[in-house]
């Protein structure tokens, strides 16, 4: 999640399609976000299929919410914004780390033509899956394991997203990232990170910090 106290949540009493456009125009626009296909893919993905019963009235609040297992789904905001530094065009083979709630999941299906998603709780991975194929998502593949080791046997993949957090970029992803390929994930010590963009030419792999976040904790050989 990102500083956001200045940053307003949609207001209740309105209906979740009336608060998913509030959301994006005060949420996102508003903040920087640009990208024409994000904003729509934002616009279009009903937020409320992937919140628990509990926190429905949060829907559309400008912050993470629980989701069970100790995992969250992340603001709007840091989705769209992961999901903007990407640059997808629709031609992408995409892999994510972290399924959660099958939120990102969702946005990304919207924008790429392949995503792969891996997540360690199967829990969390069954009702994800369950959720995306109400909706109509049929481009996502899912597998339940050890997210830091990626998904080699589909790789290389155009594009990377990682949320949950690593002590440093977990090199099995970099490896299967594509030539020409970006990797963005929040990276640093257990309660607050630095987004990292990782992009990768030929052998040159580069890093550059971008915003300050906080999630939740990559599991795994090459997490923590």
């Amino acid at each position: 999640m990102f500083n956001h106290a200045t940053r307003p949540s949609a207001p209740k009493g309105i209906s979740f399609p009336e608060q998913r456009a509030w959301m994006v125009r005060h949420q996102l626009e508003a903040w920087g976000i640009a990208d024409p296909r994000v904003l729509d893919a934002m616009r279009r993905t009903p937020r409320e299929l992937f919140v628990p019963e509990a926190e429905q009235d949060a829907t559309y609040d400008d912050g993470p919410l629980p989701i069970g297992d100790g995992q969250t789904i992340s603001q709007p905001y840091v989705v769209a914004h992961m999901t903007e530094t990407l640059r997808l065009r629709g031609d992408e083979r995409v892999l994510e780390i972290g399924t959660g709630s099958g939120y990102q999941t969702a946005v990304l299906s919207l924008l790429a033509a392949e995503v792969f998603t891996v997540e360690r709780l199967a829990r969390l991975a069954q009702l994800a899956h369950q959720t995306l194929e109400r909706w109509g998502a049929d481009n996502v593949r899912f597998r339940v394991g050890d997210g830091s080791l990626g998904w080699p046997e589909h790789s290389p993949y155009d594009a990377i997203i990682v949320t949950c957090a690593a002590p440093v970029v977990p090199q099995p992803l970099v490896q299967q990232l594509a030539d020409g390929g970006r990797m963005i994930a929040p990276v640093g010590p257990r309660g607050y990170q630095d987004l990292v963009l990782v992009r990768r030419v030929g052998e040159q792999v580069t890093q550059e910090r971008l915003s300050p976040v906080a999630f939740v904790p990559l599991i795994g050989e090459h997490g923590w």
